[in-house]
This record gives structure tokens, sequence and C-alpha cells, in this order.
């Protein structure tokens, strides 16, 4: 099988039971953003080092992550199947996860300009990526019906998402650069 089809040379794709839209359909830029979301959790992860000690527990929740991500963007590139998804059991999961991971962090009294390390950084551009796929997910939802735990999953996934770039700079000793509000 050849991995070009042609079929998209006039800026037109597939939906899953065959429709075809615009390449600039706000369904297909909704789920291309969770792709983006999901390659940019992949460098993240290729950029983890050990020793930090929670470094190989960061990696395999993110990959846990990634297959969320990728069933996401299937739910989403199908517009005929109602489907629910099981991501309420997955939303409690994160928000153990982010309550666990920053037990070890100072307390954040500022805002903190993303940035670190090679990781912590990588973090913090899916974090922003992230926020952007909730958007899009946000607005399809005002024009389409689309599963509304999966807005809350990638709401709840940019906090973990910034926690985990807070506990890697921490454990690489990486400062992080605060940000006063002021009036």
């Amino acid at each position: 099988m050849k991995i070009y089809t042609k079929t998209g040379d006039k800026g037109e794709t597939s939906l899953f039971g065959g429709r075809r839209v615009s390449k600039a359909d706000l369904r297909v830029e909704t789920y291309g953003t969770i792709d983006e979301l999901n390659s940019v959790i992949g460098v993240a992860i290729s950029k983890i080092q050990n020793p930090p000690p929670k470094a190989d527990e960061i990696q395999n929740k993110l990959i846990k992550i990634q297959k969320d991500l990728f069933e996401i963007g299937l739910i989403l590139a199908n517009p005929s199947k109602k489907s629910k998804t099981n991501l309420g059991d997955r939303i409690l999961e994160l928000e153990k996860m982010i309550d666990e991971l920053s037990r070890e962090l100072p307390e954040l009294k500022n805002f903190i300009l993303p940035g670190g390390g090679i990781t912590g950084s990588l973090l913090h551009l899916a974090r922003a990526v992230c926020r952007r796929a909730e958007r899009r997910t946000v607005e399809l939802s005002r024009k389409e019906r689309i599963d509304k735990s999966i807005i809350a999953y990638l709401n709840r996934l940019s906090d973990l998402l910034f926690t985990m770039a807070r506990v890697i700079n921490y454990q690489e000793r990486k400062k992080e650069i605060y940000k006063r509000i002021t009036g």
C-alpha cells in the first residue's frame, strides 16, 4: 500500500464515513491539533533523561496520555458516530497525578515563564498546544455535538503538562523564571 493517495491534492480530506471536507474544516483543524499535541509529547518523551527520580514514571504516564489522545483524535474524526468516551476515570487519574507531582514542588506564588531545560520547555510547549486543542474542541462543540468530557480531559491535561514541566525542571535543577503581575 502506498502512503500517498493523491486524494487530498485539491485541499480536501475524508472523514471516517467517507464524507469529503476541506482540510481547513474546523473538525479537521481540531483533530489535527490533537495530533500535533501528541507529536510534541512524543518529542518531550524522547528528551526525558534519567536519573531524575520521576523520569520513568513521567515517561510512562505520557505514553498512556498519547494513547488517550490518539483515541480522542479518532472520535473527533468520526462525526457520524455518537460515541461517548470513557474519559471520566482518566480525568480523575490526571488529577491524582497533578496532586502527587505537586507535593514535590515549591509552592507557586507567581506566574512562571515557560522554559527551563529542554524537556521542561517541551512540556511547556505541549501545554500550550494542549490549550489550543482545547479551544478548537470548544469551538467545534458549539457547532456540532462533541462529548464534553473531551474538553474536561484537555483542560486537566494542560494542568498536568504544566506540573510535569515544573517537576522535570526541579529535578534537573533548572531555575524557573518568575513573573509578577502588576496592575
